[in-house]
């Protein structure tokens, strides 16, 4: 992939960049062995590539600049701003949202924040599109101050991009580099972006996490299907599980499934799938997934986890190694404590390993592995 942000040094966020696409793979399957290295791995299935530009359904965009001349982008830490809006990774469809917001943005009378001076009002564009055509849009202000002036803009940018679904502001005060703050204000009716991944109905909503390559998160998705569709299991829980994605996956009209996440907003998009879904045996709960699974005095035949980067940590490796399940489905973005929770659940063996290559021109990738309990 050719990018001429990287070539000017503007932007280095794909530190990969120069090396070929299958020398990435290799490398990040090298990475994977190396972690998994004082593990016996039954089965090494090949990574599962990604379309190398114009695979983002997402853009996190700094609004800096002036409000007449906006640069949407990012901040170096020389101060310097970078607009990134021909960033390849994005695809075509990305480029009428940029060329709208910019003039909206002065329409608007959003002056956008000056961390220096720690001035100005708009902080971030969150934007998320789905595979239906539809279009998040987040504005991440400093307070509420300029509600009233963007409520009044919003018909003209609704005018421009028909295909904004769902819009909210998002109240971010603290002065640091923190991303959201924990106040959304709906700005349209809809607050739930329609998704599709292999036949299965999914809602992002504007505070719960979503993948950031639809391809190569739809085929983790069907693997994970595909693996647990093989196993002799009719019951599991899917746990750190987002909008539901893997448990919605998995699941099959006999299948008792309970999904676990901490993120209320995740869990309406979970429930909304499996009641569209007619799957009457499925529930998903707002709660902490170690909490709530260390606290059950009993577990199904299969645990799938999918947890942030820190892992599923050390209470919870105890309390599967204590209760051995039949099967763990682990779905990761950090191999590094994937490794280390694996390595503490020595109830078990690796069945099967793949990854998956989410993040190209990073070192960055997702990774599945099956791991079944031993037989004593």
């Amino acid at each position: 992939m050719h990018c001429a942000l990287y070539d000017a040094n503007r932007c280095r966020s794909c530190q990969w960049l120069e090396k070929p696409y299958p020398t990435q793979l290799s490398d990040k399957q090298a990475i994977l062995a190396q972690q998994l290295a004082d593990q016996p791995v039954a089965a090494w299935l090949p990574p599962v590539t990604s379309p190398q530009q114009a695979f983002r359904n997402k853009a996190k965009m700094v609004v800096s600049g002036s409000v007449e001349r906006p640069v949407l982008g990012l901040v170096r830490p020389d101060g310097e701003a970078v607009d990134l809006c021909e960033c390849p990774l994005y695809p075509a469809s990305f480029q009428p949202l940029f060329a709208a917001l910019k003039p909206f943005i002065a329409r608007a009378g959003l002056t956008p924040y000056n961390v220096a001076r720690r001035r100005g009002e708009l902080k971030f564009l969150l934007i998320t599109e789905s595979q239906q055509g539809g279009v998040m849009l987040r504005f991440v202000l400093r307070s509420a101050a300029r509600l009233d002036q963007l409520r009044a803009a919003l018909p003209w940018l609704q005018q421009q991009l028909p295909q904004l679904t769902v819009i909210s502001a998002n109240i971010q005060p603290v002065h640091m580099a923190i991303l959201e703050g924990d106040e959304e204000i709906a700005l349209t009716p809809v607050q739930a972006l329609p998704e599709n991944f292999n036949g299965v109905p999914l809602w992002i909503r504007p505070q719960s996490f979503f993948q950031t390559n639809p391809q190569v998160a739809s085929a983790l998705y069907a693997t994970a299907r595909d693996w647990v569709r093989a196993l002799p299991v009719s019951s599991m829980w899917d746990l750190f599980c987002g909008v539901g994605g893997f448990g919605l996956h998995c699941a099959t009209p006999e299948m008792t499934l309970t999904g676990i996440e901490i993120s209320a907003e995740a869990i309406k998009c979970a429930q909304r799938s499996a009641e569209m879904l007619g799957l009457e045996k499925v529930q998903f709960a707002a709660l902490d997934s170690t909490a709530f699974a260390t606290t059950r005095d009993a577990v199904p035949e299969l645990v799938l986890v999918n947890p942030p980067r820190r892992g599923i940590g050390e209470a919870l490796c105890d309390y599967l190694s204590q209760m051995a399940p039949d099967y763990l489905l682990y779905s990761s973005c950090n191999p590094q404590t994937m490794a280390q929770d694996i390595a503490r659940l020595d109830a078990y063996e690796i069945t099967k390993v793949q990854l998956f290559d989410m993040f190209p021109h990073t070192a960055h990738f997702e990774v599945l592995t099956l791991l079944t309990r031993r037989q004593h």
